[in-house]
């Protein structure tokens, strides 16, 4: 059975939304003869990488923008999701007349992998086994998913990018292509993220999986074998990972106390409150379109990257000699990625001598704000991407 037919067979209803829904998406193999090293000391092979292009890259191969991801996120930046039939999760920001302006420059946006839209990760197929990886797909870094992504531009021809961009985890890839890459990174944009996950975070993370876990459709890792799936552990660590995304004003101007649907309590332990709705919504919505095993894996990514252990406990030593052009924005209600660690990644930066620019944009929607109609991002993102295309001669 093929990796197609194992995930249809688990998830029908992912499955009937795809065949409804066409999809964009581009896949590049890479065999054995040009293995992905891990951190972990395993070279992995073989590596499929699924992907999505916006615009025309120019004659001088120097409009190419790459967007990355957030953890459940895919390559579906700016096109009809084939799953759940929704604009791009970043379609406010990218497309004809957008700041990411596809008229003007080439978006290359990757699924990383360890994630579940078409790149590797634990669900697709061993070619040692024919069954799928499960737990037996090595754990993956950022440092990892970056060099993937290097992988593909390799073989798409492009030696330098006009721009990298994400928000969230998206943040940390392109932290981490800065550092790892100066020479081919023109310029980056870095939104509500960080150059190290916390403790907090960390913990945050470790109550899905564990909710994943102790769910027995999980079956160890081996549901898509056994015909099950996990979407109990699923939707609650969706459910927990989803208020981190929320402030606190936020939630009490959207819901406060409401009930759903009803004129008193029931005295059960239904949904009373509109909060308990919408997170169970959230829930449900999330399981029809993510694996649960690459939820583990992208986390732990997460969980994983520490920017300037890499080099010696200094983040500023990561961008020495950079000549990279940087931006650097925070929300002022992101307590999962809050302003401190936007302004210690901008230090670190002003310590290495690169050119940078920060801002901290007011706003009650928390860490989600960078996925939201937000005009103050918009215009940020449109003055700092218009005059790096001015000085890189991008018409």
């Amino acid at each position: 059975m093929s990796e197609g037919e194992q995930l249809r067979a688990s998830f029908p209803e992912l499955a009937r939304k795809q065949a409804d829904q066409p999809d964009d998406s581009l896949i590049v193999d890479f065999g054995p003869e040009r293995p992905l090293h891990l951190d972990s000391g395993v070279d992995f092979a073989p590596l499929r990488i699924a992907y999505t292009t916006a615009g025309t890259l120019n004659a001088a191969r120097s409009n190419a923008v790459l967007v990355c991801h957030a953890l459940t996120g895919d390559q579906h930046v700016a096109s009809i999701h084939p799953v759940t039939g929704r604009a791009g999760w970043w379609d406010t920001l990218v497309g004809p007349g957008k700041p990411i302006d596809t008229e003007r420059f080439f978006v290359i946006c990757p699924n990383v992998i360890g994630s579940c839209m078409g790149s590797s990760g634990p669900a697709s197929t061993n070619p040692a086994t024919g069954r799928p990886y499960g737990l037996d797909f090595p754990v993956v870094t950022i440092a990892d998913m970056v060099r993937a992504q290097a992988m593909l531009l390799d073989h798409l021809g492009i030696e330098s990018l006009f721009a990298v961009l994400g928000g969230s985890m998206g943040g940390m890839l392109v932290l981490q292509w800065a550092a790892s890459y100066p020479e081919r990174v023109f310029s980056a944009l870095c939104i509500a993220s960080a150059a190290r996950h916390t403790a907090q975070n960390i913990a945050f993370n470790e109550v899905g999986r564990q909710a994943i876990m102790a769910d027995p459709d999980w079956r160890g890792g081996r549901y898509i074998e056994a015909g099950t799936r996990p979407a109990k552990g699923l939707s609650v660590a969706r459910m927990a990972a989803h208020i981190t995304y929320l402030s606190e004003d936020a939630l009490q101007r959207k819901f406060g106390r409401n009930l759903q649907d009803r004129a008193a309590r029931t005295f059960t332990f239904d949904a009373d409150f509109q909060i308990e709705s919408y997170l169970r919504y959230q829930g449900l919505s999330f399981v029809e379109r993510f694996d649960a095993n690459s939820y583990l894996y992208v986390t732990r990514a997460m969980d994983y990257f520490d920017l300037a252990a890499e080099y010696g406990g200094s983040l500023a030593t990561a961008f020495k000699g950079t000549h990279t052009r940087f931006c650097v924005a925070s929300f002022t209600s992101d307590w999962l990625f809050p302003t401190s660690a936007s302004r210690q990644i901008m230090h670190a930066l002003n310590a290495a001598g690169a050119r940078v620019s920060f801002v901290e944009i007011e706003t009650d929607k928390g860490h989600d704000a960078f996925l939201l109609d937000i005009p103050e991002l918009f215009e940020m993102v449109r003055g700092f991407v218009g005059a790096a295309a001015r000085e890189r001669g991008v018409a």
